[in-house]
């Protein structure tokens, strides 16, 4: 798996790596030239590595993987976890991106942005660890699965939501929530939805303004989804329903009509 070559605005990941090349430089490889011994065939050209330092400059998200699911950290809605809320061991971080790696660097399992080789990764009471998991404290939701099926294999929360806000797009701040009843209506909507990835519905939605929910969770923890109208798609990975559009636009109008915008 190369590395993300988009941010994904407010997923869970949904992932993000941007990256600054300044000059070229990721482990090349050299050929070492070997003299020959007078009377013998000239040996073959060797191939000699070399660890030359990586000139890019990255910005690293702090994600991790295990089991070929990739997380990131959701830093934005959730607190550190208390030791009795840790469930059993699921991994263990074997290689430290950051400072360690370069552009042309493919993740693989056991890979972490930030965190120390040999931390542990354990499952969080409450979810299945496909969705979130705890290292160093801190909650890790899932950015990619591509075992998951359907936004309700990705995402974890069947039965666990406690509404569904909207959020402003120029800086986050809270505008209202959806009705209980729409909030409920999205949910159903939502789950049975194909997951199709985040690379398909970059394609379909580039151009395409946001809008920005939050489902909030019974545990007290919340995690932003962005909605792109024209493309009638979710940066989670689905494209949405007629109905879950129109659902999404008339709570949308009525909570900025509300909020006098």
């Amino acid at each position: 798996m190369t590395m993300m070559k988009w941010m994904k605005i407010g997923g869970p990941i949904s992932m993000l790596l941007i990256l600054m090349l300044l000059a070229a430089g990721c482990g090349t490889t050299n050929k070492a030239n070997v003299e020959p011994i007078a009377g013998t065939a000239a040996p073959e050209t060797v191939p000699e590595q070399t660890s030359e330092p990586c000139y890019a400059e990255i910005e690293w998200v702090d994600f991790l993987m295990i089991n070929d699911i990739r997380y990131s950290h959701n830093y934005d809605a959730t607190k550190p976890v208390p030791a009795d809320q840790l469930g059993d061991k699921v991994g263990e971080v074997s290689f430290k991106v950051s400072d360690n790696a370069c552009t042309d660097h493919v993740t693989k399992n056991g890979d972490a942005a930030f965190l120390p080789v040999g931390t542990v990764i354990y499952a969080l009471e409450g979810y299945r660890s496909d969705f979130r998991v705890v290292a160093d404290n801190k909650i890790y939701e899932v950015e990619e699965n591509p075992k998951a099926a359907t936004i309700g294999d990705l995402l974890d929360i069947a039965g666990k939501v406690d509404k569904v806000s909207l959020e402003s797009g120029m800086d986050s701040s809270p505008l209202g929530d959806f009705t209980k009843e729409a909030s409920e209506e999205f949910i159903r909507e939502l789950l049975p939805l194909k997951n199709v990835g985040f690379d398909a519905v970059y394609k379909q939605t580039k151009h395409d303004y946001g809008v920005f929910l939050r489902v909030h969770l019974q545990d007290g923890t919340s995690f932003r989804m962005v909605y792109y109208p024209k493309g009638n798609a979710f940066t989670a990975g689905a494209f949405g329903t007629d109905r879950l559009k129109e659902l999404i636009m008339t709570q949308r109008q009525q909570i900025k009509a509300a909020a006098g915008m």
